[in-house]
């Protein structure tokens, strides 16, 4: 039976990643997804999903009053039978547009998973994300952690010298440069100006592979 997911964590918990994996799942059974990106979200090109490790694939951009189950109904007019709906940057939605997706699930009986943050940098719920938390039938946390070292469960928006901001308007977008993943107790901190955070987090490091093993030597029987 179809549902609407909603996956939501802190900032750079690897949701996006979450999502191209689902999706990846889904093709690599000869199944179709229609991947869901809000326009103002263009860091990667309008209508790419793409994570901070470098995974991405094309989707469809949407705007702030755009009818997202008359998207649905087109695109499976068009190209087919469509297996699963994923949102990315859900918080993004508006209300009437969660509905819709709640339309494309209990209507078309097509599953929607959508993946969001929960609050913005001043502890508030985003709108898409009120009201996925309040229709959703599924709803899963993605943890990541502070580097304090405890559950991070607040986003943080910095300034270039790593103060917290408390003012400005909720939608700005930015990558590591502008926000943190952070426990309660280290966002009451610096929200208080007890201290600063360095906002450029390191690139994940992969690795080296190991040496290939020499190949091995012929042996004469004769």
């Amino acid at each position: 039976m179809a549902k609407l997911y909603f996956y939501y964590s802190a900032m750079n918990a690897g949701k996006t990643t979450t999502l191209l994996q689902s999706a990846h799942n889904y093709r690599e059974r000869g199944m179709r997804v229609a991947l869901l990106t809000p326009r103002l979200d263009h860091r990667a090109g309008s209508g790419t999903v793409a994570s901070r490790i470098g995974l991405q694939s094309e989707g469809i951009a949407f705007g702030a009053g755009q009818d997202l189950e008359a998207l649905v109904r087109a695109d499976v007019a068009a190209r087919g039978r469509l297996h699963c709906v994923l949102v990315d940057e859900a918080q993004f939605l508006r209300r009437p547009q969660v509905w819709q997706l709640s339309d494309v699930v209990d209507a078309l009986g097509i599953p929607v998973l959508c993946y969001g943050l929960r609050t913005d940098f001043r502890g508030e719920l985003f709108e898409g994300s009120q009201y996925l938390l309040a229709w959703a039938d599924e709803i899963s946390e993605i943890k990541t952690i502070c580097h304090s070292g405890k559950k991070a469960i607040m986003n943080l928006r910095v300034d270039a010298q790593g103060r917290a901001v408390s003012d400005g308007p909720q939608v700005e977008i930015g990558g590591n440069e502008r926000y943190l993943s952070v426990s309660r107790a280290e966002y009451k901190k610096v929200m208080r100006g007890e201290g600063v955070i360095d906002p450029m987090q390191p690139s994940l490091s992969l690795p080296l592979p190991p040496p290939p093993l020499p190949a091995p030597h012929a042996t004469d029987d004769a």
